[in-house]
């Protein structure tokens, strides 16, 4: 039988007339009185007879009504139930990052979703000379990147760009360099340093770009890794200074010291990309939220040991 023939014959049960019916039904009562007959026809014995000008419910008319609220009951609870288990995180979320952001972040975000029912984050990280992270976006649930040069386009794109953390970057030096005995340090300071650098135009590059134009002389700039460990292992053997983010850089008890920098925009921003459509899933806000979070809490964390 058809939901909606059942959906009129229980209406007509409770609203008493045809007219009733066809007015809540925003039908006409014709409309209203032809489908009860076909519905007559797929039960097989009459379920109206008349009543004055009216008609009432037979005895099996009502049974059917009583049966029509239990199938609407049903359906009902079925439809609430189906929209909350949309609401619910689950299925696979694929995620990709530069390599010191997933260093950061993903060991805690993992860690906090294992427990998820029916989730599980798929993780991998790219090579951090990709141009612009945004061109994995059609590959990938969230794309973690930390290019603010491109984050113009970003939005240009009609991509949602989820800020997560604004990161600190330091001068990295050997635990015995002169600089050392200064809480921190500016363009003129390093003047007339060895460098370790990134890559041409990588975002630590550019800082020491900045640093060249504030002095107006070249920076000395021995060899160049994109690889940040290779970098402190250079700079904590004496080989030169880097530029080197804050939060993942290990500065204790290996001969490597690091100092803030003053004069200079020192801080890269870290942003989740993704396409629209995939960032109203419930399971991927789920893992933007966590992290959202365990960003917010590196950032305290840092702030606490550095006050």
């Amino acid at each position: 039988m058809d939901l909606k023939r059942l959906e009129l014959l229980r209406e007509l049960a409770s609203r008493g007339t045809v007219g009733a019916v066809a007015d809540a039904m925003r039908v006409t009562p014709s409309a209203v009185s032809q489908q009860l007959k076909v519905l007559e026809q797929e039960a097989g014995t009459p379920l109206t007879e008349p009543a004055g000008r009216g008609i009432a419910l037979t005895v099996a008319g009502r049974a059917l009504a009583q049966t029509a609220t239990e199938i609407a009951v049903a359906v009902e609870k079925a439809e609430a139930g189906w929209r909350e288990f949309m609401k619910q995180p689950a299925g696979d979320v694929t995620l990709t990052t530069f390599p010191t952001g997933g260093q950061m972040l993903l060991p805690q975000v993992l860690s906090r979703l294992a427990d998820v029912p029916g989730l599980r984050l798929v993780c991998t990280d790219q090579d951090p000379l990709l141009p612009d992270f945004a061109d994995l976006t059609p590959d990938f649930d969230i794309v973690l990147a930390d290019s603010p040069m491109n984050a113009p386009s970003w939005r240009e794109r009609g991509l949602a760009v989820i800020p997560l953390m604004s990161e600190p970057l330091d001068v990295a030096l050997p635990e015995d360099h002169r600089l050392g005995k200064k809480a921190r340090l500016t363009p003129a300071d390093l003047a007339d340093e060895t460098w370790i650098g990134s890559p041409v135009n990588f975002p630590f590059d550019r800082i020491l770009q900045e640093i060249e134009a504030v002095n107006a002389v070249p920076a000395i700039v021995t060899q160049r890794f994109m690889d940040n460990g290779i970098v402190e292992s250079l700079v904590a053997a004496g080989h030169g200074i880097a530029i080197l983010p804050r939060y993942t850089t290990r500065d204790r008890e290996n001969g490597l010291i690091t100092r803030p920098l003053a004069g200079v925009r020192t801080r890269r921003d870290i942003s989740a990309l993704m396409r629209p459509d995939r960032a109203e899933r419930p399971s991927v806000q789920l893992v933007i939220e966590t992290l959202k979070d365990e960003a917010a809490k590196l950032a305290a964390s840092h702030a606490r040991a550095a006050g």
